[in-house]
Parts: structure tokens; C-alpha cells; sequence
């Protein structure tokens, strides 16, 4: 499978079935390019928050998993839910893309998971029926309606359970998506929602992603039932020189590049 060539990028509405169907075609398509470009560094069995670098292994922002039923939202080949499956955890692993749950079948390692194909907003589990959740860079940004996938989350957890995710940190969006110089410079409002859409050459978009703002994400986990407990913003390590798209040690040494907000439910 290959992508849709691109016809123009701009900001415009998208609702939840164009975005939906535009992502889920781009990342059924984007899933082997992935994977052969950030393997690497994401790891076959690894939970890293973000291109920062920042280890689940180190940070523990998940705390205890031994034992718990642990679902990963948006979790693309995996690798996150096979690191807590070796930490004997019982991971779920959910993804609204069949290319990058593919990918993530012809992973091989000692630690198989549950994969299941299914929108972030609709959740095929019963209500109250895991002890935590988590998404690293997952379906958040992904979904035109990121307030319904909060109360989706919290549905299908347990009373007191950990929603751990990260994304994008907010003000990247007021900054043009460059690694170098160009990139330290407001080009955009931080308080423009306007989804970034890439468009094919018919004009249907091809990729979609949504801006929410620090207040915004606070507003949608409380309004969900959540407890926020922590916002971590990790800072750029020196021993990282990996340039990821508009992730570079320049920036990251600058300005925040990821937001991982630690919450647990009421």
C-alpha cells in the first residue's frame, strides 16, 4: 500500500469520519516506512514517551503494572505493550490502523500481545474493565473529538486507575514544524484550533491532525472524571543528537517538544 500523493497541506476544519478514515489509510500505509525509519529507536519491546528519549524504565510514571490489565491506546506495532507484557503486566494493545498492528504482528519476540483493531472513541471493552491505560504519541492528536476518547478512557477503567499519555507538547503548534533556526520563530496563534490537514489531489484529506492547548487537555481529563497528577515536559538529554521531524536538539534544548500528562480516575 502506498500514500495518496499530497496536493496541499493547510489548515481546515475535519470532522470525525474524514479524520478518521484519512488517518487510518495514511498509517495502514506509513506502517513498514515507520517502523524501518524509527525501529531503532523506539525498540521492539520498549516504552519510550517520546523523541526525547524519556524511558518508562526509568521514570515509572505508570507505577506498579506486575499483574495489571494495562490497555494502550493508539498503540501503533506495539513496542510499548510488549515492554509491560516482560514487566508482567497484561497489556492490550489497541490501534485504529490494521497496517501498524501488521507490523506489529511481524515483530517476533518473547512477549506476544493482544492486538485489537478498534477507534479510540469506541472501545470494544466493558466498562470498568482495566487497571490502567496509556498512549505514547498514540491516538490523542489523531481523533477530531479528543474529549470523547477522555470519557472513553475512563469508561473502561477501573475506579482509581492510572491514563498516562503523551503527544505533541502545545506550543510546537504556534512554531512551523522545522528542526532547525526557522523553527524557534511564531508563525502560527498557540489558540488556533484549526486541524492541520493534508489534502490529496481530490481535496479529501489524506492525514489530520488536531491542536488542543495545555488548558484545553486539563479541561477534557477533568471533565472526564480525571485527576491530573502530574505534567512531565521532558527536557532534550545531551547524550540525544537524533534529528525526528521537527525534533532535534536544537529545539528540544529550547522549547518543549513532548507533554505527558499523568492522571488517574476519581
Amino acid at each position: 500500500m502506498t500514500h495518496e500523493p499530497v496536493g496541499d497541506v493547510r489548515r481546515r476544519a475535519a470532522d470525525l469520519a474524514e479524520t478518521a478514515e484519512a488517518n487510518r489509510r495514511w498509517w495502514d500505509a506509513e506502517a513498514p516506512e515507520y517502523y524501518a525509519e524509527h525501529g531503532a529507536f523506539l525498540g521492539d519491546a520498549r516504552f519510550v514517551w517520546g523523541p526525547e528519549g524519556l524511558d518508562e524504565a526509568g521514570v515509572h510514571l505508570l507505577g506498579d503494572v506486575s499483574g495489571r490489565l494495562v490497555l494502550e491506546v493508539g498503540a501503533g506495532a506495539a513496542q510499548c505493550s510488549r515492554w509491560l507484557a516482560g514487566q508482567g503486566a497484561r497489556p492490550v494493545a489497541v490501534d485504529l490502523s490494521i497496517g501498524m498492528l501488521r507490523q506489529g504482528r511481524a515483530i517476533e519476540t518473547d512477549a506476544p500481545v493482544p492486538m485489537v483493531q478498534a477507534d479510540a472513541c469506541r472501545l470494544p471493552l466493558g466498562d470498568s474493565s482495566v487497571d490502567l491505560a496509556c498512549s505514547a504519541y498514540g491516538a490523542v492528536p489523531f481523533v477530531a473529538d479528543s474529549a470523547a476518547l477522555m470519557q472513553e478512557v475512563a469508561r473502561v477503567l477501573r475506579p482509581g486507575g492510572r491514563w498516562v499519555f503523551s503527544a505533541s507538547h502545545p506550543v510546537r503548534w504556534a512554531l512551523p514544524d522545522d528542526p532547525g533556526e526557522a523553527g524557534l520563530v511564531v508563525r502560527s496563534s498557540y489558540f488556533d484550533r484549526t486541524p492541520y490537514v493534508e489534502e490529496g489531489l481530490n481535496g479529501d484529506a489524506v492525514y489530520v491532525e488536531h491542536h488542543r492547548t495545555l488548558g484545553d487537555r486539563v479541561r477534557e481529563l477533568v471533565a472526564a472524571g480525571f485527576v491530573l497528577d502530574d505534567l512531565v515536559e521532558p527536557a532534550w538529554p545531551d547524550d540525544n543528537e537524533a534529528t525526528w521531524g521537527g525534533w532535534s536538539p536544537l529545539r528540544g534544548r529550547l522549547v518543549p517538544g513532548t507533554a505527558i500528562f499523568v492522571s488517574h480516575l476519581a
